[in-house]
């Protein structure tokens, strides 16, 4: 396990610390001691990183967190292990899931033609969303790509910002930009979306389109009204893939609007060919103290009156 060793020997005092064993290298080998089933679980820890490293992704804590994730899965679940190769391939890199509920999340993408994300911030809905879309773009699954975002407002008046309409929702659409050039060069991006290769729109320009061999995304949508929601469903053309993600716990709309996301999951669920991946705050994959304050939040609304909630 070289690969894990000399400038990561960092790597495995943080291993050493979640799992609570003692890792000692030795040259190109490595003695694990501690309780027998936890050296067992951290030596499958250290093979699915090597695993990585191997085929050349970067190894770090979020990684080592994601390792730890899926190496409970092989144990507590069904699946063959984690050896399974699910990795979304892009242009600049391979994106592999980091738990269980973002593997299916992926495995949903690729069998069905609608699929619902829904959870809190920092699960990597939209991210993985982004990325399968890439995926499909350069392997020519679908001829362009579309995202989109309801343009909610926040204070200010969109009428009232500077500049043309582009300029008026980009910074909606922002997050959407940034998985974007995560995943492809930045020369490549501004190419496709000068040739309308990919599209980034706000939802109120979806009325009235048929979206045919496309890969479609709605970034946000527990931010859309139901008619909005079910004006966006309808969009979907023969060729199509649609992902549709949101946190139900984050609704800008004003009081006494539904959320549309909140609506079609209740709906659709169990429909044939819509895949729901719910998120809970054991996926979220940012910073650990992202996770903690989400779950303060939950305890807090948990709470409240329920006319609050």
């Amino acid at each position: 396990m070289a690969l894990l060793l000399g400038e990561h020997d960092a790597h495995l005092a943080v291993i050493e610390h979640r799992l609570g064993v003692s890792i000692t290298p030795r040259g190109n080998r490595i003695t694990i001691k501690g309780d027998k089933h936890q050296a067992e679980f951290t030596r499958a820890v250290l093979l699915h990183l090597y695993t990585k490293a191997a085929r050349g992704g970067d190894i770090n804590r979020g990684e080592i967190d994601g390792a730890i994730r899926m190496v409970k899965l092989a144990e507590s679940a069904e699946h063959g292990g984690h050896g399974q190769d699910g990795g979304v391939r892009t242009r600049r890199k391979t994106i592999n899931a980091r738990t269980p509920n973002q593997q299916n999340y992926i495995e949903q993408i690729r069998k069905n033609e609608l699929v619902f994300g829904v959870g809190p911030a920092g699960t990597g809905k939209t991210y993985l969303a982004v990325a399968c879309a890439a995926e499909a773009l350069m392997n020519g699954e679908v001829d362009r790509v579309i995202l989109s975002r309801p343009a909610v407002e926040a204070g200010e008046r969109l009428g009232f910002l500077p500049g043309d309409m582009k300029e008026k929702v980009d910074p909606y659409l922002r997050p959407l930009y940034d998985a974007l050039y995560d995943m492809m060069p930045q020369s490549l991006v501004q190419k496709a979306l000068a040739e309308n290769q990919i599209e980034i729109a706000p939802l109120a320009f979806m009325r009235g389109r048929t979206l045919s061999s496309a890969f479609i995304i709605l970034d946000e949508a527990q931010n859309t009204t139901p008619q909005q929601m079910k004006m966006f469903l309808t969009r979907l053309g023969e060729g199509s893939r649609m992902v549709v993600t949101g946190d139900p716990t984050q609704i800008d709309l004003p009081s006494g609007i539904g959320s549309g996301l909140v609506e079609a999951t209740s709906i659709l669920d169990g429909v044939k060919g819509i895949g729901i991946t719910q998120f809970i705050n054991s996926d979220i994959v940012r910073h650990p103290l992202v996770g903690r304050i989400v779950q303060a939040y939950d305890k807090r609304q948990a709470k409240a009156p329920p006319r609050n909630r």
